[in-house]
């Protein structure tokens, strides 16, 4: 009988240390897939729509009061003569003082009008340079993209120009995008929070504009 008592515990020993054995195997395969998992997980994410572009940049600082300062990348392979405008009127200081006159939040944000009512220009404008005009332009009007506003005339921009809020993808190959906020983004989205519009057009009054101090470029 003792015999018998001393091999049931030794049957009872051996099957409590597989069973051990057997659980320590799942925690370790439960480790490896939570580890698999967080390396996927931590993946980097797909470059931006900017990060894919490549070739020359022209840096533009556009220093809005109270905001802060937004930083730019132009594109001039991608659009040569709506940057070179747009950096000409920089370097002449004629948006100093300029303001945001119409703010749609969730779509962008509008300005550098003499007037500040919509109406206003420079002296000059320039050939739309986006695809139904007979111009290839890649450049999308994703969040942060800067762009050209214009009338219905396909070659009426002048110096309004506009920073997307949120993707607009309506807009490409119909208005011609020029870069991309790099920095400061955040503003935008502070604008479009602060600023009380009057109608549904985004309508700013003239008390409520957020001013541009100046818009400086770097090359």
């Amino acid at each position: 009988m003792k015999k018998t008592k001393n091999i049931l515990s030794i049957v009872c020993a051996l099957l409590v240390l597989t069973t051990c054995i057997f659980m320590s195997g799942c925690s370790g395969d439960n480790d490896k897939s939570s580890s698999e998992q967080s390396a996927a997980e931590t993946t980097a994410e797909a470059p931006t729509e900017q990060e894919t572009i490549g070739g020359k940049t022209i840096t533009a600082v556009i220093d809005i009061k109270n905001y802060g300062k937004i930083t730019v990348a132009l594109y001039p392979e991608a659009a040569p003569i709506t940057v070179e405008n747009f950096v000409n009127l920089a370097k002449d200081g004629f948006y100093d003082n300029l303001t945001f006159h119409r703010i749609i939040s969730g779509f962008m944000i509008q300005g550098g009008d003499p007037l500040g009512t919509g109406m206003g220009g420079s002296e000059k404008t320039i050939k739309g340079e986006f695809s139904s005009n007979g111009i290839e332009n890649n450049l999308k009007h994703t969040r942060g993209a800067i762009s050209m506003a214009r009338s219905q005339d396909m070659n009426s921009a002048s110096s309004q120009f506009f920073i997307v809020h949120q993707d607009s993808p309506h807009l490409n190959g119909d208005y011609a995008a020029f870069g991309y906020v790099t920095d400061g983004i955040e503003i935008v989205d502070k604008i479009c929070e602060d600023t009380p519009v009057v109608d549904s057009n985004g309508t700013v009054e003239k008390a409520n504009q957020p001013v541009i101090k100046s818009i400086t470029i770097k090359e």
